[in-house]
């Protein structure tokens, strides 16, 4: 042992680096153990903070934008679309399972108009359809190439849908009134739809036409079963099985139905393939196809009669066209004298709500007063 040096105190000199260095250890791995919390931390939380701030700010968007009711029962402001006739019925078909509506809902009536161009009559129907814009819709399928010249003011304005040509008797008849039919479902708010052309005129004032039809409890369209040439003698067995001989049925062309069956008949796609191969002219595909198929599925619904009025007594394969000279109080007095029906089960005086065939000529003595409105 070295002169001057006390044992202990060596002892203690060289144990103090070792514990020094122990201490040092634990409080570099404990820097380290904090650091990588803090990473961690700040990472997630930091990264959810983000996405919750954009996720906020991308609901607060959709929900003022895409997520509220009027945006799903709002018309479409354009009737003018790039849809194909298939992507049309589709969207069309589309209908809620919860009947109740979750707000207060206003039926319309869907006016639609199947025209080759101009509405001759349309001074009439503007007189008609005057102070009802709550309670009806106008769709127009004329030829694709017509462009119509109505004043802005017009109840007609910007009314007119994608068109197709379509030719009386053969199936493109029936494609442009489904295609009407398809356009007017878009608008959740219309429950009845009635076929019209522009020979067509209004036999009463919009109230008593608009109540008529939506508190009736059936859809107005002929179907009857006619055992002649002209009705089974039309029948191709290769009808067979979608449509045996007895459920073939006959009807006029100008309907009324409600939107449940308006969406069969969009939604169709078993009795159409067989219509559009196996009824062609003699067999004229627009008095026998909406009839039968809707006989089938839903002929409880039916009244079995059209409420539009037209005059066969003079013969041959169109009904007769009246004109000015034609018109007068006493012929109007005539429809509704010669008419008797059923509605809603009872018997009722009141089975016509529009007529044709009217000419330009007859506009100026279709005087409104005379019509009731």
């Amino acid at each position: 042992m070295e002169e001057g040096y006390h044992p202990s105190l060596v002892a203690k000199t060289r144990g103090l680096p070792q514990r020094m260095l122990q201490l040092l250890v634990v409080f570099l791995l404990l820097c380290v153990i904090f650091g990588v919390i803090s990473v961690y931390m700040t990472s997630y939380f930091g990264v959810n903070a983000l996405i919750t701030t954009s996720r906020s700010a991308f609901l607060s968007c959709e929900s003022s934008e895409s997520l509220t009711l009027d945006k799903w029962i709002e018309p479409p402001r354009n009737l003018m679309h790039n849809m194909s006739d298939d992507h049309l019925f589709w969207r069309a078909s589309f209908e809620p399972r919860v009947k109740k509506y979750p707000y207060k809902r206003v039926p319309k009536v869907a006016f639609m108009f199947l025209t080759k161009g101009p509405l001759p009559l349309a001074p009439l129907w503007e007189s008609f359809f005057k102070g009802h814009e709550q309670y009806y819709s106008i769709y127009i399928h004329s030829l694709p190439w017509f462009q119509p010249k109505f004043a802005s003011s017009s109840v007609f304005y910007k009314r007119q849908i994608p068109s197709q040509v379509s030719e009386w008797g053969k199936m493109s008849i029936c494609d442009a009134e489904r295609r009407l039919l398809g356009n007017a479902l878009l608008d959740i708010a219309n429950e009845r739809f009635v076929l019209l052309s522009e020979s067509c005129i209004p036999l009463h004032n919009f109230t008593f036409i608009y109540n008529y039809l939506t508190d009736s409890k059936h859809s107005f369209m002929g179907s009857f079963d006619d055992p002649g040439q002209y009705g089974r003698g039309r029948y191709s067995i290769n009808m067979l099985p979608e449509v045996d001989i007895s459920q073939w049925r006959k009807g006029s062309q100008w309907f009324e139905v409600e939107r449940k069956l308006a969406i069969l008949i969009v939604k169709d796609d078993q009795y159409y393939p067989k219509f559009l191969e196996f009824c062609k002219p003699a067999c004229y595909v627009d008095e026998h196809y909406f009839p039968t198929m809707l006989s089938i599925e839903a002929g409880h619904i039916l009244a079995n009669r059209s409420v539009t009025w037209v005059d066969w007594s003079r013969g041959g394969p169109h009904p007769a066209t009246f004109g000015g000279s034609d018109i007068n109080e006493e012929f109007l007095k005539r429809i509704h004298r010669d008419s008797t029906c059923e509605y809603n089960n009872h018997p009722a005086s009141v089975c016509y709500l529009f007529a044709r065939k009217f000419s330009q000529s007859a506009m100026e003595a279709l005087n409104p007063s005379l019509l009731g409105f």
